[in-house]
């Protein structure tokens, strides 16, 4: 069976997904999640002329003075009446600029006594200085944040300040994550000579904690088809994500299992380098992913593909991470069929790969702070050259 590229592999996987419903959220809850319709402005902001200065509000053409102070405006208390020739307000930064005036007088420019202002220094250097003009951020009726954005902590902001105290957003996705293998034991665990500690689990929780999802975790499950599948058949979630069991040895029993549940299997094995082995079908309205065992192909996997779908079902308009390019630090080889992802650390603006990029070792991982990304037949990379990678730290 030919390996299936790595955009082919995600093109068609997001083509299994669709959206979980849209539901109104208040605005604590919406964050981190994506827009599932345009947010429009409900009110102008600023709503009137505000000062940007603590100082006195007074009319251009009366400089350079002197002037009469005739009342005080403050945030949330604006001065209620009109500033005529002549005539000044005391105003602090946030306030509401009185009817006539039309620029602030900074208050280390000014020089009070009682009533009595006078200037001192240059003043104001035209109409409208110190002043944040009604909808200078944002007017009544446009669009503050797309469909398909993210919901960040300054668009939540953003969003508050035009009026809304809760947004259209996708339900979160309900993702059920398990460890497949009769040599895995919970970390912590006494352990004997043929057993491993199993890592994935926690590992793939913490890649997508930061995503809108409902975690299900079903533990370690042994290899028996039957024992998989009832367990993969008990399943109600939107995503299925198992890891372990996904290659072609005699306890590789996660496609088995899958099928007897139910699963159809889309695609399997993808021209890819760690995690070659990875699966993607559905079992009904449940999206299921079968991920290799091991730890770093499981990173990379989720990284490629879990994160994406998750993204692209909570209604991300670009679910995929972004790309970079770094300077490489220091030769490398020329590349096989595969794309390959290469631990890395990017140190002071240059790339430098891991010496051994053994797809168990978690510790070359663990020092990593990003991928270097090598298309399938590239060349030999001089030091010195342009390279493409993925951030992970």
């Amino acid at each position: 069976m030919a390996l299936l590229p790595i955009v082919e592999a995600q093109t068609r996987l997001l083509a299994l997904a669709g959206r979980t419903p849209v539901e109104r959220a208040a605005l604590a809850q919406a964050a981190g999640r994506w827009a599932a319709a345009p947010i429009v402005a409900r009110r102008t902001q600023p709503a009137s002329d505000l000062s940007a200065m603590d100082g006195y509000a007074i009319r251009f053409d009366d400089l350079p003075g002197p002037w009469k102070v005739i009342g005080e405006s403050a945030a949330g208390a604006a001065f209620p009446g009109s500033v005529a020739p002549g005539e000044a307000v005391r105003i602090f930064t946030g306030a509401p600029l009185p009817a006539g005036a039309d620029c602030v007088l900074v208050q280390e420019e000014a020089d009070r006594e009682g009533d009595a202002l006078h200037l001192q220094g240059d003043g104001p250097a035209h109409r409208g200085r110190n002043v944040r003009r009604r909808g200078l951020d944002f007017a009544e009726g446009d669009i503050l944040i797309a469909a398909g954005e993210r919901i960040t902590p300054a668009r939540l902001a953003l969003a508050a300040v035009a009026g809304h105290a809760e947004l259209a957003v996708h339900r979160p996705v309900r993702v059920a994550i398990a460890a497949t293998g009769d040599e895995l034991v919970p970390p912590g665990a006494r352990i004997g000579p043929a057993q491993l500690p199993e890592s994935n689990r926690a590992m793939l929780a913490a890649q997508i904690a930061d995503l809108p999802i409902e975690l299900i975790d079903l533990g370690i499950l042994p290899d028996r088809i039957d024992a998989l599948s009832q367990a993969f058949s008990a399943v109600d979630a939107d995503l299925l994500v198992t890891s372990g069991g996904a290659s072609v040895g005699d306890h590789d029993l996660v496609r088995p299992a899958l099928e007897a549940a139910g699963a159809v299997i889309d695609f399997w094995r993808i021209a890819l380098r760690p995690g070659k082995p990875m699966m993607a079908g559905r079992r009904d309205a449940m999206m299921v992913i079968g991920l290799p065992g091991n730890p770093v192909s499981v990173f990379v996997t989720t990284l490629l593909f879990v994160r994406p779908l998750i993204a692209a079902w909570a209604g991300a308009a670009d679910p995929f991470p972004p790309g970079q390019t770094a300077v490489l630090g220091e030769m490398l080889p020329a590349n096989g069929d595969r794309t390959d992802y290469l631990r890395a650390a990017l140190v002071d603006g240059k790339v430098f790969a891991s010496t051994v990029q053994d797809s168990s070792m978690l510790r070359t991982l663990a020092r990593s702070n990003c991928l270097i990304i090598r298309e399938p037949h590239a060349p030999p990379a001089e030091s010195g050259e342009m390279v493409e990678i993925l951030n992970i730290a």
